[in-house]
């Protein structure tokens, strides 16, 4: 099968990975795939983004950067029925995005099949989350979007919910959640069960993330366990991380490691005894859950539907509630002092992974049928 992989993402994140994990399973599986997207992608440095993009947005008024992107979408669109000309795709896969129209159109004009991957809600997200003015116009863009592809590919069931009351037909909608490369984590983790507790986190930092209530536990325990925390990544809420580590005086018992390559990603993690999910928006299927459990260990996260789609409480993660500000902690100590209930854990979580599908591989398999029945008899 030929297929045509549209995208508009500039920045070297997780969106990156699926796209890059996602298109390599399919040409793994005898797939042709061209990818169209921004020129800028390939040459963007891990974490990276367009600068001047960057600083036109925080230059421009909202309304104004909002325009632009709509504007984009033409261009956009061009490149990506050249490509259809050029490469005679049997389907359009695309990965969404506000503003995207152009798989929308180029699909429509050539009669082909519209396969789109959701993330998230991103008028909604961009509105909570960040800067959006034209929230309407944004909006009303992304349900048509929605509505006129052959059939909506959400990585959760809770975003799936999100088509549903925006119009999109039960029988279009697929949730493909986010996977892993097994091979990245063939090696059984070899955890000690000695005095020293890692606990660990890995991903963009955001203030909403939760890292510094972490922070602020530790410092509170200081005497009463050997607990010792990773953290692998970066973003806008770095610095004040740091800033309050130095002021708890928490010195070498928080390590902050910066930026990873992927090839490093599986052996990091598999240093943590206890992985960190904070807090996490609604309708995510966050990767980084995903690599967790591959690398079997004792996950701790928010009680909320979305993850409950990976995570079972006392089976293969401790839960907790969000409305207690103490029961994460709480979690954390049940695990620290418990090596047998973390390999346990562990063990569950990993084998879910095999057990439920959840490599690219078995993913992109799942797209390829849904492509197959799209396309025209």
């Amino acid at each position: 099968m030929r297929i045509l992989y549209s995208h508009r993402i500039r920045s070297r994140d997780g969106q990156a990975v699926h796209l890059e994990a996602m298109v390599g399973a399919l040409r793994a599986a005898g797939h042709e795939v061209r990818v169209s997207g921004p020129e800028s992608f390939a040459g963007t440095a891990l974490g990276g983004s367009s600068r001047l993009l960057d600083a036109l947005r925080q230059r421009l008024p909202g309304w104004l950067g909002e325009v632009a992107e709509m504007a984009y979408a033409i261009p956009a669109a061009w490149r990506l029925d050249r490509a259809a000309r050029a490469f005679r795709p049997d389907v359009i896969y695309e990965r969404a995005n506000l503003f995207h129209l152009a798989g929308a159109w180029v699909a429509g004009w050539r009669g082909l099949p519209l396969l789109l991957e959701v993330n998230s809600p991103l008028a909604e997200e961009r509105a909570v989350h960040g800067r959006l003015s034209l929230r309407r116009i944004a909006g009303a863009a992304e349900r048509l979007v929605w509505r006129r592809a052959s059939h909506v590919l959400p990585v959760t069931e809770v975003l799936a919910t999100h088509l549903r009351q925006a119009g999109v037909a039960e029988a279009r909608i697929s949730v493909i959640p986010n996977g892993i490369t097994p091979a990245d984590f063939a090696a059984e983790p070899a955890r000690a069960a000695g005095p020293v507790v890692t606990l660990g986190f890995i991903g963009f930092l955001r203030e909403w993330h939760g890292m510094d209530r972490v922070l602020a536990a530790m410092a509170r325990e200081a005497g009463a366990r050997e607990l010792v925390l990773r953290i692998v990544g970066d973003g806008p809420a770095l610095a004040a991380l740091r800033v309050q580590a130095a002021a708890l005086e928490l010195g070498a018992r928080v390590a902050f490691l910066g930026l990873a390559s992927r090839a490093e990603v599986p052996g990091l993690i598999a240093g943590f005894d206890i992985a960190l999910q904070p807090a996490a928006v609604a309708y995510a299927c966050p990767l980084k859950i995903l690599e967790y459990m591959a690398a079997g260990c004792a996950i701790v996260a928010p009680d909320q539907p979305n993850l409950r789609e990976l995570l079972e409480d006392g089976r293969n993660a401790l839960l907790f509630d969000t409305g207690d500000p103490e029961a994460m902690w709480r979690a954390i100590l049940a695990l620290a002092g418990d090596p047998a209930l973390r390999a346990g854990l562990g063990a569950a979580a990993r084998a879910d992974i095999a057990r439920r599908g959840l490599s690219w591989a078995a993913l992109a398999g799942r797209v390829v049928a849904l492509a197959e029945a799209a396309r025209p008899r």
